[in-house]
């Protein structure tokens, strides 16, 4: 019996050997490399089954993803060239060329927006536009729930599938976990093409728990779309034990659906192997010219660059008067970090706005430390107590804004599929400035939260370790 647990023993470490070496040749971020060196160190055994599940690194799919954006690019990039007096702003013109550059991320004007706040005004527009629906319905989401707003969507969706509308739906497997199979089954009942993002079946394709479809994307038509944080749930209309849910969503009219549509079609030849570029998915904009500009802007762990992440911190670096910026979690990337305190130490108004009480315990405890770094620097943090506020949105200088579904954490930048709306107008850069200071009215600041701002030795011997697993959440 003594010689089998010095077998096991052996075997354990040889199999630790092998996965630290591994975690060492992905050649992430030292910070990510540590936090999985420790976890593999000083949690046995439950440390490799976190590792199998949450830590290894997917690339296989980036040729996959690769081949359908070249294709539906020459659709996209057509339209592009045929916009007539493009002008791109030169105080935004940098990063306008680093999106186009990273993946053909292309900038379209002749557009219209509108946003909104709340669960009550986003989704009696959804079900209105998804009724005027006449070729194609096309819907990209985290969650959808089984729940009263679920059910009344997916009957929306039935019903345009039966006057003879194209329905195509992509939800995340993770994300929609506890969605019944038979809430699925009854749209595909009615001839709804419905795929689940990266289905999870332990434990052959542990891997791809950690990445995940974090995307809220719906295209109608190829004329109408919409972007945001906002999820298929009833919680955005009813929240969750009397806590209200905040969010932000936000309408496109116009030519910018076209990156909408591009940003879809590449998911969906993922998930079906079905690759579109008719041009009847790009009709011409009906929107009388005008000047607003608007890039779609996605973000994956199959790219070679963090999208998303670059653009937050050349936003950042390059303001002159203010940044604010809302997320839910605040675990940022040293990049993040780097850039908020830069800005905030060269004079520049920088503002974070994050839950006063947030639906994960464990990211709050976390955060916390990350948040007074950032007050050190000079940033103004503020807590949202009029609810879990889920907004993801950023403004600055009254002329650049982004709305979409993009954390500033790690998962967000470097797990994730994510697409957000880079808005370069002074009239909508205005209209999310608004929706910022309104929300800074339902906040408390930071320095006014005792309990935040003198913590015991042990609260912030406890926060300071569990951000070592910061990288990992």
């Amino acid at each position: 019996m003594i010689y089998f647990h010095w077998a096991f023993l052996a075997v354990y470490v040889v199999v630790i050997i092998v996965v630290m070496v591994r975690v060492l040749m992905d050649n992430q971020q030292p910070a990510k490399t540590m936090a999985w060196m420790l976890v593999l160190t000083f949690i046995p055994m439950l440390g490799i089954i976190l590792y199998f599940f949450f830590g290894q690194t997917t690339r296989k799919e980036r040729k996959i993803w690769q081949y359908s954006m070249d294709q539906l690019t020459k659709r996209s990039m057509l339209e592009f060239v045929e916009q007539k007096r493009l002008h791109l702003p030169n105080e935004y013109r940098e990063l306008i060329k680093l999106f186009m550059n990273q993946n053909w991320v292309l900038p379209f004007k002749n557009n219209e927006t509108e946003i909104y706040t709340s669960g009550y005004e986003f989704f009696p527009s959804l079900l209105m536009e998804i009724g005027k629906a006449e070729h194609h319905i096309h819907l990209d989401t985290f969650i959808i729930a089984s729940d009263p707003l679920g059910q009344i969507v997916a009957d929306a969706l039935i019903d345009k599938a039966r006057q003879g509308v194209e329905v195509r739906v992509i939800y995340d497997d993770v994300g929609s976990w506890k969605t019944k199979k038979r809430f699925f089954d009854r749209m595909r009942a009615e001839g709804i093409e419905v795929y689940a993002f990266m289905p999870v079946r332990f434990p052959v394709f542990t891997s791809k728990v950690n990445y995940r479809n974090h995307r809220k994307i719906c295209v109608i038509d190829g004329e109408v779309g919409f972007i945001g944080g906002m999820n298929i749930a009833n919680r955005y209309v009813k929240g969750i034990k009397k806590l209200a849910w905040r969010d932000t969503h936000v309408k496109i009219t116009g030519a910018a659906v076209y990156g909408l549509q591009r940003a879809f079609l590449v998911d969906w030849f993922f998930v079906s192997r079905e690759l579109i570029t008719d041009h009847v998915y790009y009709p011409v904009s009906k929107v009388a010219e005008n000047n607003s500009l608007i890039q779609i802007v996605t973000s994956s762990p199959t790219s070679l660059w963090p999208e998303i992440e670059q653009g937050y911190v050349r936003v950042l670096t390059s303001a002159r008067q203010y940044v604010y910026m809302e997320t839910p979690y605040f675990l940022p990337t040293d990049p993040i970090l780097f850039a908020m305190r830069t800005a905030a130490l060269s004079g520049v108004d920088v503002r974070l706005m994050i839950p006063y009480e947030t639906d994960t315990k464990i990211v709050e405890w976390a955060s916390r430390t990350y948040v007074l770094d950032t007050v050190k620097a000079g940033v103004k943090v503020y807590l949202y107590k009029a609810g879990f506020n889920h907004s993801k949105l950023l403004v600055a200088d009254d002329s650049i804004a982004t709305i979409g579904s993009t954390n500033v954490d790690f998962r967000s930048f470097e797990n994730d599929f994510e697409a957000n709306a880079f808005f370069y107008d002074k009239k909508i850069a205005l209209k999310v400035k608004d929706v910022f200071l309104k929300d800074q009215e339902e906040c408390v600041a930071l320095e006014d939260v005792r309990n935040l701002t003198h913590r015991s030795f042990l609260q912030r011997l406890w926060e300071s370790m569990v951000r070592l697993l910061s990288p990992l959440l």
